[in-house]
């Protein structure tokens, strides 16, 4: 699912978030955010309502944990590169056309980590 909106504020999220609730009304629906003040307020009456929605935040200073950077950047090759608009609507309808296109297989993301090697320390920084 996605959304085009002006303006970055509080309403336009809850916005977003109320189209998807009412596409998933009796879902369980888990959002991985970041700590964008428009994510967090300070008395959330709107979560408290929606007990099968639950907010997740990464941690701060943590942007490598933030996988739509991932998804944008498979936008931006995939899609983007090249490509050329007069005006934003055309952009919107082809961001919307490969959405749409890419959900048809898409997969979850998977975190992996390589394998990381101890080096040894030099013998005058080691512990003697």
């Amino acid at each position: 699912m996605a959304a085009h909106k002006k303006r970055r504020r509080r309403v336009e999220f809850l916005d977003f978030m109320n189209d998807i609730v009412a596409v998933y009304p009796d879902t369980a629906i888990h959002v991985v955010l970041d700590n964008l003040n428009t994510h967090k307020p300070k008395n959330d009456r709107w979560i408290k309502r929606r007990p099968n929605v639950r907010f997740h935040f990464t941690p701060t200073r943590a942007s490598w944990l933030n996988q739509v950077e991932i998804w944008f950047s498979i936008l931006q090759g995939k899609s983007l590169h090249g490509a050329s608009f007069t005006s934003v609507k055309p952009l919107r309808e082809h961001i919307d056309a490969f959405i749409e296109a890419y959900n048809e297989n898409a997969t979850p993301f998977v975190w992996t980590k390589s394998k990381v090697h101890q080096k040894r320390l030099k013998p005058r920084f080691a512990d003697h």
